[in-house]
């Protein structure tokens, strides 16, 4: 997987002051069903997630949000879970209640709600594995045709260099429209809906990122001088910028598609074929399909379509599809959206299908 340069996330947590009432054993099952193997306590370390831990109590560990009873507006002042405290399981009346350890045992006293409206909660434990999908926030992977047009470009090399490294400089024509961080980004191949074999986007490469040292103040007879910051890949001329974009401050909070989804994996970060849990892929829907930042779909593959032999006349049937793990969305683009694979019991493929959940 190639690097790229960490952005800050924060994550919205939950806390004691919210629970859930489980629907009783006789009822019709729901999606936030507590496992019936469920644990009395879960103490909270660091390297846990808060989906992890909700993998514990819950059949399907997205559902977190409904059973801490959390909705998208209370999620923008969010509460947070730290290291140190008990999550636990109130079987009688059918909560999850957040507690502290009062004394080295498993006794519990409530907390209060606490909010954070400022600062980022460094210590909290994240809702996902952080570390896999930082990486991917700050950069533009996926570039549409309309935004190479009039972006500024890289004209000319440092003397000497054809390509260019930290602290080389890098002269640049173009608006700069008042900002002096830019990414640098060459656009690499297109990605094709596999429905319909359009062309949806084009996933770019990340080259590094640059700061200007001096503007062109001739009117654009001239060039602007950068200096290379970061370089990742070697960068030269034709290359393009884009200004950098400020570091994303996320609240996730995992969620149905508000709409049905039926969508189809395009391609698996880093040019390989198949794909295992903390992964990232890309799928043909995006901000137009109305898919968001915290969006959940079902993994699935389509059943093959086999000749029936058994009763000596001969017929096609198509086998059922086969569910086999979950995708957390955490970046969305017109037509693409990228998402992190949260647990699979088989490998993902390119033309595997990401649904709404069932």
């Amino acid at each position: 997987m190639k690097k790229f340069s960490t952005a800050v996330v924060c994550f919205a947590l939950a806390t004691a002051a919210l629970s859930f009432v489980v629907t009783s054993v006789q009822a019709a099952p729901t999606r936030c069903e507590f496992l019936p193997n469920a644990p009395d306590s879960h103490l909270v370390v660091r390297g846990d997630t808060l989906w992890d831990i909700s993998g514990k109590f819950l059949q399907h560990p997205w559902c977190w949000p409904q059973v801490w009873d959390m909705n998208r507006e209370e999620i923008r002042n969010p509460h947070w879970i730290y290291p140190g405290q008990i999550v636990y399981f109130d079987r009688v009346n059918g909560r999850l209640r957040l507690g502290k350890s009062t004394g080295g045992d498993m006794r519990t006293e409530t907390l209060s709600p606490h909010i954070r409206s400022e600062g980022l909660g460094q210590t909290a434990i994240p809702a996902i594995p952080s570390n896999v999908i930082e990486p991917f926030l700050s950069q533009p992977l996926i570039i549409e045709e309309d935004e190479l047009q009039g972006t500024p470009r890289i004209v000319a090399t440092q003397e000497g260099h054809v390509f260019l490294g930290k602290n080389d400089k890098a002269y640049v024509r173009g608006d700069l429209k008042g900002d002096s961080s830019f990414q640098v980004f060459r656009p690499g191949l297109p990605l094709k809906d596999p429905e319909t074999g359009k062309v949806i986007g084009y996933e770019s490469a990340y080259l590094g990122s640059v700061k200007l040292v001096q503007a062109d103040k001739s009117g654009g007879n001239s060039a602007h001088v950068f200096t290379v910051i970061s370089a990742k890949e070697e960068m030269g001329v034709g290359d393009r910028l884009l200004a950098l974009p400020p570091a994303p401050i996320l609240n996730y909070v995992p969620h149905p598609p508000e709409q049905p989804v039926d969508a189809r994996i395009v391609s698996i970060y880093g040019g390989v074929t198949h794909a295992g849990q903390n992964q990232i892929v890309a799928i043909n829907r995006g901000k137009k399909d109305g898919i968001d930042i915290g969006t959940v779909l079902q993994l699935s593959r389509s059943g093959a379509t086999i000749i029936d032999k058994t009763e000596g006349k001969k017929e096609a049937i198509k086998l059922p599809d086969t569910d086999y793990g979950t995708l957390f969305v955490f970046r969305v683009f017109k037509n693409i959206s990228y998402g992190l694979i949260m647990q699979v019991s088989d490998s993902v493929q390119i033309g595997d299908v990401a649904k709404s959940p069932e």
